[in-house]
């Protein structure tokens, strides 16, 4: 599978549900690695991710888990690939990495639900790939709703974006969600190769000198 696809044929249920439910990968028969999100009601299968898009990811997060082991106070937890439920606007989407309270997590510990909602997560990140960078950019006008808009429209604090694409690389911290216009203000960018620290309430730093655009 190359590129993102999008389903447009009968389901026992709405996409939502049967995603909320677990039960959507499964009855489409797609391979466990492989992500499934409901977006602007459309269920959209996306191909795994690359080397490079992985170590991004995980670049990020290994700041954000050390600044938590070297200190206790440190109260952000940074979890990869976990389903968000979108339930104001009716969608689920798996990020590749979000950002909750560690009270948040010990709730999810302790039974309180599967998937966070999105008022219960601080920050979400998506590094964009060449089938599916559309969906995690500001929607072209005209078009559908993309994740971009809907974490805005839920209220999600902070959208971190890595854009890969060598037409437009860089990086772009998003904030300030309008969630009646589904829009976020740009609150800050950088260039692959800048450190980029991330404001408060994370107040975390991380290298990118060794990130590059995928090739064109």
């Amino acid at each position: 599978m190359s590129e993102a696809a999008i389903a447009h044929f009968p389901l026992p249920d709405f996409p939502y549900v049967m995603w909320l439910r677990g039960e959507l990968a499964d009855w489409l028969r797609v391979p466990k690695n492989v992500p499934v999100e409901v977006i602007a009601g459309d269920v959209v299968v996306s191909p795994g991710r690359t080397l490079a898009h992985a170590i991004i990811v995980g670049d990020i997060q290994q700041e954000i888990c050390g600044r938590g082991i070297a200190d206790s106070r440190f109260p952000w937890r940074a979890i990869q690939l976990l389903g968000l439920d979108l339930a104001g606007i009716g969608d689920g989407y798996i990020p590749d990495l979000l950002v909750l309270h560690q009270q948040t997590e010990a709730e999810g510990w302790a039974g309180a639900f599967e998937f966070p909602r999105a008022d219960q997560v601080e920050l979400v990140m998506e590094v964009t790939a060449r089938a599916s960078a559309h969906d995690d950019r500001e929607p072209v006008q005209g078009c559908r709703a993309t994740k971009w808009s809907g974490y805005a429209r839920t209220g999600v604090p902070y959208y971190l974006l890595i854009d890969r694409d060598p037409k437009r690389s860089g990086i772009t911290l998003y904030g300030n969600p309008d969630r009646f216009a589904g829009r976020y203000e740009e609150l800050q960018s950088w260039k692959f190769g800048e450190p980029v620290r991330l404001p408060e309430p994370f107040d975390v730093e991380f290298r990118t000198e060794l990130w590059r655009p995928w090739d064109d």
